[in-house]
């Protein structure tokens, strides 16, 4: 049984045919899937998927993108909303300068706060990044001595430098579609050699399908692909790929045990 550590079934593409989405992940061996929400305007929405499918789990935050236009979102406001029994991770948030579609230092403040939610809730962080590494790093560095948090680095494309430092804080690393592509060499080689007992797999639906579906759009159901594709790369059986991120999953996300 698969787990899809990232999604989005309130996204265009999927929320059209939401329950059929749902059934579809079920079938393809599907256990758990965690709806992210990245603006607050959306929260409720993702929460009433959780709320309606046991096995749909949600997460609160605001995506760097969207840090400009929530400047009133602090850590308490995460706090709050993340008391819902069906919230078990903080985020998405990080940094993305790739598009620089909100101010960087607001993004960065954005990701502090984010951390510090992490903290005190003792829920795990969903960190997003892209062409930041070094920030990225800096601040879950600093923000790690202020004292301990959990984390998974998602949708990775970083470098292999990038993965190592995310591994030696303590934090989980999770492979997207991405891999499958045949320009992902680099990936690839990084996916090849993680540990086991940090690894997770998602889709990041309806964004990113993996082969053979590309141009379509991305479903949770697609998770089954990724996760053949990448249990072939390290020399595994998909079955026992499929055992442990769904293990490290609940370790990581132990709220939806």
């Amino acid at each position: 049984m698969f787990v899809d550590s990232h999604c989005h079934l309130n996204y265009k593409g999927l929320v059209e045919e939401q329950g059929a989405v749902i059934a579809r992940a079920r079938e393809a061996g599907v256990a758990k899937m965690l709806n992210i929400s990245t603006r607050a305007s959306e929260w409720d929405e993702v929460l009433g998927v959780a709320e309606r499918e046991p096995d749909v789990w949600a997460s609160v935050g605001i995506h760097p993108h969207e840090a400009d236009i929530h400047p009133d979102v602090e850590a308490e406001t995460l706090v709050a909303r993340a008391r819902h029994p069906r919230v078990v991770g903080i985020g998405e948030s990080g940094l993305d300068f790739y598009y620089d579609r909100s101010d960087r230092d607001r993004q960065r403040a954005s990701f502090r706060a984010h951390i510090a939610a992490a903290r005190e809730t003792s829920l795990p962080i969903i960190v997003h990044t892209r062409d930041a590494e070094e920030d990225t790093h800096n601040i879950l560095s600093e923000e790690m001595g202020k004292g301990a948090f959990t984390g998974v680095i998602h949708c990775f494309t970083a470098s292999a430098d990038f993965a190592a430092k995310a591994l030696e804080l303590g934090l989980y690393i999770s492979i997207s579609g991405i891999v499958t592509f045949k320009n992902a060499k680099d990936l690839q080689e990084t996916a090849r050699a993680l540990p086991a007992d940090r690894l997770l797999i998602e889709t990041d639906a309806p964004f990113l399908a993996p082969v053979p579906h590309r141009g379509k759009p991305c479903e949770p159901a697609f998770v089954a692909d990724t996760a053949r594709f990448l249990a072939d790369l390290r020399g595994e059986s998909v079955e026992a790929l499929a055992e442990y991120t769904s293990a490290n999953f609940q370790k990581l996300f132990s709220k939806a045990a």
